[in-house]
């Protein structure tokens, strides 16, 4: 589980039924299936039949979990190809959803933060959005110079895949892009750059 080190870094906790909820809407990535199927141990059948699941498998993800999730038997299951698709499709849920929905998000730090950013898009509070952490810690990180986002960084500095710069990746993020800041590492002397850390695995 991340630490927070800052005030803006997001903190996960671990999946719970939100057992009075008239529809659970489940966006799952990869290792995030865990959760939901650790949580599934912990809840009665009737749970999945006002539920919806959206999982968008990972190379890195158990192949099996999608024969799990179907025999949890939910009310909807939806294996989506990619991000793109998997919010997409959550996009759209989330406009035929009603207030009594809850929302759950689970698997890499992106993948939360991109249904956390369409779930304020609807209208839907952060803090009120189940989440946890599953799967590599890699990160979004937005270029403040050039603003372009850079995907997967494991490493704690990254060149922008926009304008070329080398970049700090920090631990401020920011909700509304989904994205951790990346600041120019060499900015006061150019060339003199740090040892690169992998330590976002």
């Amino acid at each position: 589980m991340l630490r927070p080190g800052i005030k803006s870094r997001p903190v996960y906790s671990n999946f719970t039924a939100d057992i009075k909820a008239k529809h659970n809407l489940i966006a799952v990535e990869g290792e995030g299936a865990g959760a939901l199927l650790d949580m599934a141990g912990k809840v009665d059948s009737g749970f999945f039949d006002r539920a919806t699941i959206l999982y968008c498998p990972t190379d890195t993800a158990d192949k099996a979990d999608e024969v799990k999730l179907a025999q949890l038997k939910p009310q909807k299951l939806w294996i989506l190809p990619s991000l793109e698709t998997a919010m997409f499709r959550l996009y759209g849920a989330l406009e035929n959803a009603n207030v009594n929905t809850r929302l759950y998000a689970a698997g890499t730090e992106p993948f939360i933060g991109s249904v956390i950013k369409i779930a304020g898009e609807r209208g839907i509070d952060f803090k009120s959005v189940i989440t946890e952490h599953r799967g590599s810690a890699k990160r979004r990180v937005q270029c403040v110079h050039c603003k372009g986002s850079t995907e997967n960084v494991t490493t704690s500095i990254v060149v922008c895949a926009h304008c070329g710069l080398k970049l700090f990746v920090r631990d401020h993020y920011s909700r509304r892009l989904a994205a951790f800041q990346g600041v120019c590492v060499d900015a006061e002397v150019p060339g003199e750059v740090p040892p690169v850390e992998d330590i976002y695995k």
